[in-house]
């Protein structure tokens, strides 16, 4: 247990309320899953937490160079944690590209554990380093403790007869027995995950376990000097339940089987794999007790087309995807906006466009989801703010899509889905279910009118197979209310109003101020992921005297009916978003607002820093400098600039 005055020695403050560590190396080096395991640990410690993991686009990137490095940071402390931190106090830097890479991240005094037995000539070259920076001095301003983890793991897995290119596979375990130390974490919920893994190899787990304890062991028994010493955290104070740790994936596929759930429907899943919505699949197919039948279709238009059928045969059809794989989906998401038929849309978000940026976040597809269909096609839309929002937001998808009928498209983005979070487990008893109807007799008398709408604008739901409610439907436009084909100009009129004035009709909550005042000198104006950076920066805003509120918006379409008059009791509106100002232009067009965008585009999430710095703008006296544009920060997961070659 660490002191008072050995806090106090180390690099890190004595009493920190949060502490954030990055984990960097190679592709091979197992930063995930050694992220993903001290995520766990700090979990049972009873943190609050947030993470970010980083990796590149490549399969595998050559070993040892810049554009290979993979990253994984973790926010945590005794707190509430909103962002996975603006930059690391701690920076585990498995080999030289990956202290490269990254240094330019660490806080001044923040401390450097780096392997020296990875600091080779062969990967200092790779790095495009002229010397040894562990030698040169160039990191005099932060703390270091630099030692061969390479070796030590070898010799902690020498008794299991492994040679030492297997060995070293062990080193993240080496490594992550440090961290545990570091914090004063358990091992033992590591021992049983490692069991578990590798339950058919348990040379492999003993070689890991034993790899872990040699780390923890080195920590407590080396008595290592200056900069580290063990620190306790102490656990956030929070509301009794059951918590687990959650990332974004993982609650859309729980939200969607709950939505299902609540419409008392099975579910079909169509999908095809593209980063990063896979993973939905992945949870989903691990889900078939719960009436789940998932579908790994040939290509993305048999994907959605599948969910569509399903969706006609009257299970909920559900299809996910991220922007590309959403384009190839497009007439067919017109097709299901034609037919009016339920269907959740879930878009993964990553960088554009065409393949742009795999692994990197960003919120381009906002006009896509909103506008982004041949014709006068609407659809609604909602964004879930965070992991464990994405569970709510996947069960409002399935109400909305199956009380409407008609398709629903869900926004997260790569920081969504592969960030983790803790996570009260609701009660299911607070969820008001939404049963789905079917219609099983005619509803005009002895006549069945497949387009007969109810007093929300949704045409009835009828089961194929029905006695007496034969129809067709289809991608070409029918009439009113018999479903036969009517090319007429006055019957398309009729039809064209109808569909937008059911989406427009939809009952959405009131929009609330998550943060701030109703009314005052600034609004800044968020929806998706932008949550828990804007919400920090105006939280320390309104700290220093600021007049500025934080409003965050779930329903993108249609909007909540009190926003407009929400919005003009502000004499300002900042909306920074991950895109060139794509929701700003929707505000603008709906409510007349003189919305000012702060954009950004470099795959890189918001800064509290960076989001602080531009609320003050607008309080400095100084006219014409608010809004723009944010410049990619270097401070932020791996850049090569300067260095990738």
């Amino acid at each position: 247990m660490a002191t008072a005055a050995n806090q106090a020695e180390s690099g890190l403050p004595e009493t920190p309320e949060a502490i954030v560590v990055r984990f960097a190396g190679d592709s091979g080096d197992g930063m995930q899953l050694t992220g993903g395991q001290f995520t766990l640990s700090t979990a049972l410690a009873g943190n609050d937490l947030a993470t970010f993991p980083d990796f590149p686009a490549e399969i595998r990137a050559p070993q040892g160079t810049l554009f290979g490095v993979s990253a994984f940071q973790i926010n945590f402390g005794s707190r509430s944690i909103n962002t996975a931190g603006d930059a690391p106090d701690v920076l585990v830097a498995m080999n030289p590209a990956a202290l490269k890479v990254n240094l330019a991240a660490l806080k001044p005094g923040g401390l450097i554990i780096a392997d020296t037995g990875a600091f080779t000539k062969r990967n200092l070259d790779k790095a495009h380093y002229e010397a040894n920076p562990l030698e040169d001095g160039s990191l005099a301003k932060f703390d270091v403790l630099a030692f061969d983890i390479s070796e030590k793991t070898i010799e902690a897995v020498k008794p299991f007869g492994l040679g030492n290119k297997d060995a070293l596979r062990s080193k993240n375990m080496w490594t992550l027995g440090l961290a545990l130390w570091m914090f004063d974490r358990p091992r033992e919920p590591i021992h049983d995950w490692l069991k578990a893994k590798f339950k058919s190899k348990t040379d492999i787990a003993d070689a890991n376990i034993a790899a872990l304890d040699a780390g923890h062991a080195y920590g407590e028994t080396a008595e290592l000097a200056g900069p580290v010493k063990q620190l306790t955290m102490p656990p956030v104070q929070s509301e009794p339940g059951l918590y687990r740790t959650i990332t974004g994936a993982e609650a859309v596929s729980l939200g969607l089987v709950a939505g299902a759930q609540l419409a008392e429907l099975p579910m079909f899943f169509g999908g095809y794999p593209i980063t990063p919505a896979s993973a939905i699949l992945h949870h989903l197919a691990r889900l078939k007790e719960f009436g789940v039948t998932t579908f790994q279709a040939e290509d993305e238009i048999a994907a959605i087309c599948a969910a569509i059928g399903a969706s006609y045969a009257g299970q909920l059809g559900v299809t996910s995807s991220s922007g590309p794989g959403i384009a190839l989906k497009t007439e067919a998401i017109g097709l299901g906006i034609m037919t009016e038929l339920p269907l959740v849309i879930v878009n993964s978000q990553r960088g554009g466009p065409s393949t742009g940026l795999p692994t990197k976040t960003e919120q381009s597809d906002l006009y896509q989801a909103v506008y982004g269909r041949n014709g006068d096609a609407p659809m609604p839309v909602i964004a879930a703010r965070s992991p464990s929002d994405a569970f709510e937001v996947a069960i409002e998808a399935c109400r909305i899509a199956t009380q409407y009928m008609t398709p629903v498209m869900l926004l997260t983005d790569g920081y969504i889905a592969n960030a983790a979070e803790p996570w009260k487990v609701p009660d299911p008893d607070t969820f008001e279910p939404f049963p789905a109807s079917f219609l099983e007799e005619p509803n005009d008398g002895d006549n069945f009118l497949p387009y007969k709408r109810d007093e929300k604008g949704a045409r009835p739901w009828v089961k194929p197979g029905t006695p007496g409610l034969m129809h067709r439907i289809g991608g070409i436009e029918k009439h009113e209310l018999t479903g036969n084909i009517d090319y007429s100009p006055d019957n398309h009129q009729r039809m064209t109003d109808a569909r937008k004035n059911k989406v427009e009709g939809i009952i959405v909550p009131d929009q609330d101020v998550a943060l701030g005042e109703t009314t005052g000198k600034l609004a800044v104006v968020g929806w998706g992921s932008t949550y828990g950076p804007i919400h920090q920066a105006v939280r320390r805003s309104i700290a220093k005297g600021c007049s500025v509120s934080h409003i965050h918006v779930r329903h993108i379409w249609p909007m909540p009916k009190n926003l407009g008059e929400l919005l003009k009791g502000f004499e300002h509106i900042l909306v920074p978003e991950m895109n060139t100002g794509q929701f700003k232009t929707v505000l603008r067009d709906q409510f007349l607002v003189d919305a000012q965008p702060l954009t950004k585009t470099s795959g890189q999430p918001f800064q509290i820093a960076e989001l602080e710095a531009e609320i003050a703008k607008f309080f400095d006296g100084i006219d014409g400098n608010e809004g723009g544009q944010v410049a990619a920060n270097d401070q932020q997961l791996p850049s090569t600039e300067g260095g990738a070659k």
